[in-house]
């Protein structure tokens, strides 16, 4: 029996009437794989409860490595209005666009039809949620967007002009990323215009550090990602970098993990270019950003904890988290984009002008 009354929305009702704003006559598609076929239903009700189009898509369970079916990609270059990866754990690679990326006019590359049709095009906006459960659709989505896009617009704007973030926390984190001329990024909820696009549940601030600028320790003492999904730490993976890329992994069994994890990535990037499903010279390029860190985001989802599961963790107040591998500019890919989270940070932006601002400090919000 449903938990929800007849008058009050369900979390697919949100997703498709507040968060998308899906309107009659646009054209949905939605990707799911079995263990995800609940929520993808819910989602397609509401659709067609809106008066759109909507297509269900199924394929099998897709881990960090694996490649996205043909007839998915050819569903997404379908060029739908709006487009839902209702995933187990990932879309999956488009290994046509890694053979031969999408370019646009200002000289960016992408290296999936999804990306491309979203933040090359801006002609799709689109949903994602690798390793989404029922339990979480319905804790996380029914939130304040109005107070969560307050927030995240506040600390973009922090982040303008920035030079530099210093984030420490009492697990041993230590590091300072360059962020000089990079924007902030939101994950608000507010996927209604063609381009936006995010997770659900929602509710992160993120940047990209400047490639090869990143120096100190990050010891992550929360979650982490793993080719073959999340996990709550039981040991923290103590990890160093220096100019943009980790030198070390140390700690227990998950330290481990992680770093063979991230051999595979390298060395899967070199095999692919040899076959020739990444372009000449893309392999190298590919293997060494395995080793960088692509994001640093702000947890601000008010119902989200940490529970092992990522998609959730990184959203969870009092948390920062930190990927290792591929980058939201396009200049830092890689096969790979593991999160990790780090509990309670303080997080201090430095300007040119000698002037900062903490926006957490012990894992309180101070805007």
């Amino acid at each position: 029996m449903s938990i929800f009354s007849p008058k009050e929305k369900t979390p697919a009702q949100t997703v498709v009437e507040d968060v998308c704003k899906i309107k009659k006559g646009e054209t949905v598609l939605i990707i799911a794989n079995p263990e995800t076929n609940l929520i993808a239903q819910d989602l397609y009700t509401a659709a067609c409860e809106s008066g759109a189009k909507p297509t269900l898509i199924f394929q099998q369970k897709k881990s960090s490595m694996d490649a996205a079916e043909a007839a998915v990609v050819g569903a997404i270059k379908s060029e739908p209005d709006v487009c839902f990866s209702i995933s187990a754990v990932k879309l999956g690679k488009d290994k046509e666009a890694q053979a031969n990326p999408y370019k646009t006019e200002d000289g960016k590359s992408y290296d999936s039809t999804f990306d491309y049709l979203m933040d090359g095009k801006k002609t799709m906006r689109a949903v994602w949620t690798p390793g989404l459960t029922q339990d979480m659709f319905n804790r996380t989505v029914q939130i304040d967007y109005k107070l969560l896009a307050e927030r995240c617009k506040k600390i973009c704007e922090k982040y303008k002009n920035a030079v530099s973030v210093h984030v420490t926390a009492p697990g041993g984190t230590d590091v300072i990323i360059n962020v000089e001329g990079r924007q902030g990024l939101t994950d608000d909820g507010d996927f209604s215009k063609p381009g936006t696009g995010g997770n659900i549940p929602a509710g992160e601030v993120f940047i990209s550090p400047v490639v090869g600028k990143t120096h100190g320790r990050i010891v992550y003492d929360g979650s982490m990602t793993f080719s073959d999904g999340d996990s709550i730490l039981e040991t923290p993976i103590d990890v160093r970098i220096e100019n943009g890329y980790i030198t070390d992994i140390s700690g227990g069994e998950e330290a481990k993990r992680l770093l063979k994890d991230i051999t595979a990535a390298e060395k899967a990037a070199i095999e692919m270019e040899s076959k020739g499903t990444l372009p000449k010279g893309q392999g190298e390029f590919y293997a060494k950003n395995a080793r960088g860190i692509g994001e640093l985001g702000i947890g601000l989802n008010p119902n989200a904890t940490i529970t092992g599961n990522m998609l959730e963790d990184e959203k969870a107040f009092r948390t920062c988290h930190f990927a290792i591998g591929e980058n939201y500019d396009g200049d830092g890919n890689a096969l790979i984009h593991f999160d990790g989270v780090v509990r309670n940070p303080t997080i201090v932006i430095s300007y040119s002008d000698k002037t900062e601002f903490t926006v957490l400090k012990n894992g309180e919000l101070q805007i």
